[in-house]
């Protein structure tokens, strides 16, 4: 206190305590935060059992807390331990590690389509190079990892690795929301928090932890998961508080050193986890529509026409209603519009009906897509959508059965059936392949029938007149259609061949090698 009143007098600054960056742990019991455990998933309490057996830390955390907050059933389940991965692997008879910029565990339960898959992450530092000093006094922190640290950020700020391990305080930390910061202990239901982030849940507010700014400099994929989650909790009343959406703009040129893969893979969540419509309500409201990633400019500017939007309300019905929803669809929808034109260009100038599309379709994978991880599958995906639209117009002979039976020929329906609804595509078309698709071999048959007669009646309303002979024009030539023998209404068509009569041969004679 002496010290203090000298230091006073001399001019010298008191020193100050500083806040602790970490936030300050609460501990809630189930009468404070009243999650109901009945919401919980059985196999992500047994990962939480088997690591605090083993003597570990382990909480569920993240989005499933939230939403266990909020009194929803999440669909995902997180669990966060100081085990680290290799010891987390030992544990689990099925457990594999991921990930090199982010090194996690994934426990599998069950096989085949019913199987899940619960996520398990070790405490990390955080990766602030001032906080070198605090990251080295926990024991968990190896030589070699701190030695890694001062390189794990690059020049602009930007988190390049994140397997440093750390306490849980700043592990809290170093995550995005305050609402995806808490823990929850699913055996004594005791809900851990070190940001207010039970608080925000109540207020309906999505709060970046730390400063807006440096946080979306470390990481700047979260301008778009700010949108993601923006969009995902509009429904629920959140709303980005103001500090934390003010910087998004400013700092959307961040996301142009990030891999081009990762945006594709950040574009897909916006628009495939059932919240299509209000992420793109989203971008355009944060001032966002375009710069993030240039398909996703290309979604925003499609997103009124008739055949996009159509898609996008689909998506965000199938995935409420428990569906899957797969990449290539969705894409092959915002696109068809370029592979139509480049299409129609090439038919125009004179191109093969088939490798016209072929070509169309690659230009618009070159242009639009580029090189992204799971190109290629992708890729396959909706060439085949593509492709079978013309098939759909041939419905005799053995065409609609080979076509029902391929394999991605759901999908191509699916794609005509869209068309349909905005009157993109003939609708007693699709009408018909929804028949037939159900039929069974009898009715098929009819179908096909119909098929066949209604084609022979549109021949006969277009058939053209007798063949005559050309016309002089007034220059006195003919036209060049009725020069080349075509008649009318049916320009293009090679003009028939006359069949030549074999004459008999008399007895005696002989066949020279020309007639032969």
């Amino acid at each position: 206190m002496i010290k203090t009143f000298i230091d006073k007098l001399l001019g010298k600054p008191i020193a100050r305590s500083r806040k602790n960056p970490f936030g300050k742990r609460e501990e809630l019991p189930a009468s404070v935060h009243g999650i109901n455990p009945e919401l919980v998933d059985d196999r992500a309490i047994d990962v939480v059992r088997t690591l605090k057996n083993a003597g570990f830390e382990a909480y569920i955390v993240g989005g499933a807390v939230r939403d266990l907050l909020l009194g929803l059933r999440p669909k995902d389940f997180d669990v966060a331990t100081n085990a680290s991965p290799e010891e987390v692997k030992r544990l689990f008879r099925r457990a594999f590690i991921i990930g090199k910029r982010f090194r996690i565990v994934h426990v599998v339960y069950g096989r085949g389509r019913e199987h899940e898959v619960i996520e398990v992450s070790t405490f990390r530092a955080f990766l602030d190079n001032s906080q070198a000093e605090q990251v080295s006094g926990n024991e968990r922190t190896s030589k070699q990892q701190l030695m890694g640290m001062q390189h794990a950020v690059d020049a602009s700020g930007r988190v390049l690795r994140d397997n440093v391990w750390g306490p849980q305080d700043q592990d809290a930390t170093r995550r995005d929301f305050t609402i995806n910061a808490m823990y929850y202990d699913p055996q004594s239901q005791v809900l851990v928090d070190f940001h207010k982030g039970i608080q925000d849940a109540h207020k309906r507010v999505l709060r970046m932890i730390g400063d807006p700014e440096q946080r979306y400099r470390e990481d700047p994929v979260r301008i778009i998961r700010a949108v993601r989650f923006g969009a995902k909790l509009a429904h629920l009343g959140f709303k980005l508080e103001a500090k934390t959406a003010k910087p998004l703009v400013a700092c959307e040129p961040l996301l142009h050193d990030v891999p081009q893969s990762r945006l594709f893979d950040e574009m897909l969540k916006l628009l495939l986890t059932g919240h299509a419509t209000a992420s793109i309500e989203q971008l355009q409201k944060l001032g966002l529509a375009k710069g993030i990633y240039p398909l996703l400019d290309v979604v925003v500017e499609r997103a009124a026409t008739p055949l996009v939007q159509a898609v996008l309300q689909d998506t965000d019905r199938r995935v409420a209603e428990g569906k899957t929803c797969v990449p290539s669809f969705l894409l092959a929808c915002v696109l068809w519009q370029d592979v139509q034109a480049g299409w129609q260009q090439r038919l125009n100038n004179g191109a093969h009906s088939f490798p016209a599309l072929q070509d169309a379709i690659d230009e618009v994978f070159e242009r639009r897509i580029g090189d992204v991880s799971g190109r290629g599958k992708l890729a396959a995906d909706m060439r085949e959508i593509w492709a079978m639209q013309p098939r759909f117009d041939k419905r005799t002979g053995a065409t609609p059965f080979s076509l029902v039976a391929q394999g991605r020929f759901r999908a191509g329906f699916d794609f005509l059936r869209l068309r349909a609804d905005v009157g993109d595509a003939d609708e007693a078309l699709a009408n018909w392949w929804q028949l037939f698709q159900y039929a069974d071999e009898a009715q098929r048959e009819d179908l096909i029938a119909q098929a066949r007669d209604e084609q022979r009646q549109r021949q006969k309303t277009q058939k053209p007149k007798a063949a005559r002979k050309p016309k002089a024009d007034d220059d006195g030539s003919a036209s060049p259609l009725e020069a080349a023998g075509v008649q009318a209404g049916e320009e293009g068509d090679a003009p028939a061949k006359k069949r030549r009569r074999r004459r008999k041969k008399s007895v005696g004679e002989t066949t020279s090698p020309a007639q032969e």
